[in-house]
């Protein structure tokens, strides 16, 4: 680890969601992918114009895609989510939006489960 001092959280703490742009290294360099992709979903990553989408890290693991496109997140996932992994994905990806297109991003849920009008959620 880069900070060996640093305490770590408890293994039974689920990581935050993370959204990770087309060509991240974390799903680029690895030869076992593993440990992040417990699938068999391909790595996004065309030739030709390459990545058309981002990917989600859902507790630690690759569990969706991303896209933004007219102002909208739109989330692909490939399992059901829990309702707390959804609002904590609405509440990353409300903050990702407002960094993206800060001028059409809503506030940031606070309500548990609240919709974000311009976050889709869709099963793959």
């Amino acid at each position: 680890l880069d900070l060996p001092d640093i305490p770590l959280p408890d293994e039974d703490i689920p990581a935050p969601p993370r959204f990770l742009p087309e060509f991240d290294n974390l799903l680029l360099s690895h030869a076992d992918r593993r440990r992040v992709i417990p699938h068999d979903h391909p790595v996004p990553l065309w030739p030709g114009n390459g990545g058309t989408q981002g990917t989600l890290l859902i507790d630690g693991s690759w569990d969706a895609t991303l896209k933004i496109a007219n102002r909208v997140l739109t989330i692909s996932h490939f399992r059901d989510l829990t309702k707390p992994e959804k609002a904590d994905i609405i509440d990353e990806g409300a903050r990702l939006l407002a960094f993206a297109a800060p001028a059409f991003a809503a506030p940031a849920s606070t309500a548990p489960n609240a919709d974000h009008p311009d976050i889709r959620f869709h099963a793959v």
